[in-house]
Order: C-alpha cells, then structure tokens, then sequence
C-alpha cells in the first residue's frame, strides 16, 4: 500500500451508509482527491436494514449492495475489503492496517458505526445464540437454524421482531421476551403496540411482555431461557437485539473526545480539526442515531465538509418504517404525549386502523399510523419542515382535515 502521495488523501474508516454518502457529497465537489475506504468485512458494502427483512431468502449480494461494484472505480474510490485500521496516529496523520501497512490522510472520517449491545445474561455465549449485525450473521443463522424447531427472541425493537416473523414463515415456534411493557416503545404508543401486539399473536408468536431473561440454560449448546421471575422457557435457539453500542475503541487512546460515542458539531467534526465522524458511531448534542436515515444525512455533511463545502447538520426527526405480520406501521418524530399539547386520532378498532398526529405549537412533530401508511412520507415531509397548522382549529378538526390541508400546501 502507497504511505504517501501527492494529492491530498481522505481515509474513510467503514463501509456503511454514511461512509457512501461522503464519497458522493466529497465527489460532487471534488473529483480528484484521493479517497482511499477501509471495510472490515470481505463484502462490498451493502444494506444492513435489508438483512432482517429477507433473513430466509436467497440472498444475492449483489442485491444488497449499496452500489454496484464498478461505480468504486468509476467514482476513484480506493476500496480495500477485509482490511481492518487497527489504530489513527493523530500526530502524523496517519491509519495503521491490520496487515501491517499504514497510509497517510489530509482527512479522516470515522465511520465505524456500532455494534449490538451485548446483555449481560449468563449463558450468552454458548452455542445457538445469535444476533445480527452483519451479512456473515445471517449466514451463520440459516447453516445453523434448519433442524431447530424453537426459537426464542429476546428484544421486542424492530430488528427483533422482523427476525422472528421470518422464523415463523419457516415454520419455527417463537416467542419474542421484551423486558418493557410494550412492543417498540420508542415507536409506537399503548394502541399502537397493542395493535401490533394482537397481530403478531394471531401469527402464533408468542409475547411475553415485562419479562427479563436471567440466565440460558444447556450445557455447551441452548435448551432454554429462565426468567427473572423463575419461568423456564424451553427454545433450540435464541437471536437477541437489545440496542446498539457505537464503535469507539479505536479512538481511546487518542486524543479524540468520546462519550459514548465520537463528540462532534453540526459539521460533524470532532475536538480534532482534520478527523470527522458520522453514523452510529457519532455523538451529537447528546444523541447517537442509531437510524440509516441519520447517519446519511450525517454522512453527507461530513463530506461535504472535509471538501471544503461548508454545510452544517440539522437534527432530524428518527423514522421508522415495518412491514411484518401482515400489517404495516408507520413512526415519524416525537410520540411522547406528555410533551405535545394536542393529538388528533382516529382509531378504525374491526379494521385495526390507527392514526394519530402529535402537536405542539401548532406544529405536526411526531406522528403514528398503523395498517394504512399511504401518508407516511406526507407526514414524514410535514415532521421535518415544521409546517404551522396556525390556520386551524385543532378542536374542531379531524386527522382527515388535518391530511387535506397538508397536500394543499
């Protein structure tokens, strides 16, 4: 590998969506500087979010992709695959590789995003435990998954619960273990989940709400889970997803400022003037992501940014789309009731159609729909511009009047 050359460099640490939407911000405002990308799997880099929604298809990795394999060398980007940076020398300027090269950067982005939270759950590492994070996750649970017979979820999120819908569809008794009270609760509110709740239970999944896994049971390989509250459930094999856990210990002996996550500003920079961070991996006013949505945007400005377009990061609200259990659901911005002053909801109860829009100000800043989502990008649009519903008599109007006033404006 070159340590130096006389172009300026930009070393992109990560494969993911935000690292690619760098390369495309930094090449539309620069179409020579070096970019040189360090992605520690051996496959091109592609679409996590897609890896729960068909975790029992056939799966082509070329349909997973998030660009096709020539657009690298078509846009100059130096792509190394299976290449881990084992360590950033602030001083010089410079990544360490696993393979014991090193190369110079003008410009770092850190782009590592996270990893799922290990529980603290005896038992964890024994045999036909999974979770899933990245392609080779998926590979390892359907080698592993055609003799099991049950399969016990622990985490009721979204990943969570795609995962166990596509155990089902294969045949396989599940029970999904949340430890709050609802399913999704950053998500949806008490109907909301309640809806989802009756519609995964008509799917002969089992939930167990409010219920905290103790300890898995087996010798070397799972036979069970027992619960805080002495319950032994009986599964084959058990997938987790209990929240995400940015990956920061490649910054720890640097002088690079992290918290739980790499701290940067709204240019998505860090304390250090050359080195930025974007995605899950980064920090902002308190906040990590943790969406694919943010971390593009974050991303994004990131590049723009290390090419020298100055462009500053607007919080935007977390959006959340699933299509699982024959039902489709719908979360955009703030669903806490306590910090709206009004919302408007209309509740089809024999349909299992739910709306409801959260306001404050007169502003539309979170919104929920469950079963019919056709309005889900006008909220989502109507969420992130803050339009002013100033005109309106929110006591005297419908979810209806509220939708036809938005596609007026």
């Amino acid at each position: 590998m070159v340590v130096s050359v006389l172009n300026k460099n930009i070393v992109i640490i990560g494969g993911g969506i935000a690292a690619l939407s760098a390369i495309k911000a930094i090449r539309e405002i620069d179409k020579e500087i070096n970019i040189y990308v360090f992605q520690d799997e051996k496959y091109y880099p592609y679409y996590r979010i897609k890896l729960t929604k068909g975790l029992f298809d056939n799966i082509e990795e070329s349909k997973f992709l998030l660009q096709k394999k020539e657009w690298y060398e078509l846009n100059k980007v130096n792509l190394y695959l299976d290449k881990e940076v084992i360590a950033i020398d602030i001083v010089n300027n410079e990544v360490k590789i696993n393979d014991g090269s090193s190369l110079k950067y003008d410009k770092l982005l850190i782009a590592t995003g996270a990893s799922n939270f290990i529980p603290p759950i005896k038992g964890i590492n024994k045999k036909n435990v999974f979770t899933i994070r990245k392609f080779e996750d998926i590979e390892d649970i359907k080698a592993n998954a055609k003799d099991k017979k049950t399969v016990l979820n622990i985490g009721g999120g979204v990943q969570g619960l795609e995962a166990a819908w596509a155990f089902s569809k294969e045949g396989k008794d599940v029970t999904v273990v949340e430890a709050l009270e609802r399913l999704m609760p950053r998500q949806l509110d008490k109907r909301a989940s309640d809806i989802l709740k009756n519609k995964i239970e008509k799917c002969n999944i089992r939930i167990l709400l409010n219920a905290q896994v103790e300890r898995i049971s087996g010798e070397s390989s799972v036979d069970g889970v027992i619960l805080k509250d002495g319950n032994k459930i009986n599964c084959d094999m058990i997938l987790y997803s209990v929240g995400i856990r940015s990956n920061i210990k490649l910054l720890e002996n640097t002088d690079v400022k992290i918290k739980r996550g790499v701290l940067v500003n709204n240019k998505m920079q860090t304390n250090i003037e050359n080195i930025y961070a974007a995605g899950d991996v980064a920090e902002l006013e308190g906040q990590i992501g943790g969406l694919w949505t943010v971390a593009s945007e974050e991303g994004k400005i990131a590049g723009y940014n290390m090419a020298e377009k100055d462009k500053e990061y607007c919080i935007i609200p977390p959006v959340t789309m699933m299509n699982a259990f024959n039902i489709s659901i719908f979360s955009v911005g703030n669903i806490d009731e306590e910090n709206c002053e009004e919302t408007i909801i209309e509740d089809n109860k024999e349909e299992e159609l739910y709306k409801r829009l959260f306001i404050k100000d007169k502003i539309i800043v979170g919104a929920i729909l469950v079963g019919d989502t056709k309005e889900a990008m006008l909220l989502k649009k109507a969420v992130e511009k803050k339009v002013l519903l100033s005109d309106l008599d929110l006591n005297k109007i419908n979810y209806e009047d509220i939708i036809l006033k938005l596609k007026s404006k």
